[in-house]
């Protein structure tokens, strides 16, 4: 969780705990149940679980739209696995249209958090140059924060 978001309490902190072991425990239709309904009161980890489920059609029928919308609701709340998931969505085409340049902005939102897994996407799409222009700079730049030796 986000140090930052409030931490659910009581009753609330249960579904989420349960809905998340759900969740884990890849029982997708109990999960989408404990999870939509605080998904809706906006806490940011449920939000990122029921936009996964709606993204690969886990418990629920496969639903872009829904995805896309959990997906940002979580990511513009500061969750780093969300704004990731929203970097890919927009590298991939997957829900969204393809943009470059915002997928690399919910990317650096991730890297400049600490994900390392934003921080190495950055540096090779800056070294290969495909989806935004080539910068070697930026793509040393990422690499090191990411811990990879300069490339």
């Amino acid at each position: 969780m986000n140090p930052e978001l409030p931490e659910p309490k009581g009753e609330t902190s249960m579904d989420l705990t349960s809905g998340i072991s759900a969740f884990e425990a890849k029982q997708f239709n109990q999960a989408i149940r404990l999870l939509t309904p605080l998904a809706q009161r906006g806490i940011a980890d449920a939000q990122y679980r029921v936009a996964i489920m709606y993204q690969n059609g886990l418990g629920v029928v496969r639903n872009e739209r829904s995805a896309a919308q959990w997906m940002r609701a979580a990511a513009e709340q500061g969750l780093v696995l969300a704004q990731h998931g929203l970097g890919f969505m927009y590298m991939e085409g997957d829900c969204l249209h393809c943009d470059g340049k915002e997928s690399v902005n919910w990317f650096e939102k991730a890297a400049n958090q600490g994900l390392v897994g934003s921080q190495a996407t950055l540096a090779t799409i800056y070294e290969q140059g495909k989806i935004v222009e080539q910068n070697l700079d930026k793509a040393k730049k990422w690499y090191r924060l990411a811990g990879f030796d300069e490339q």
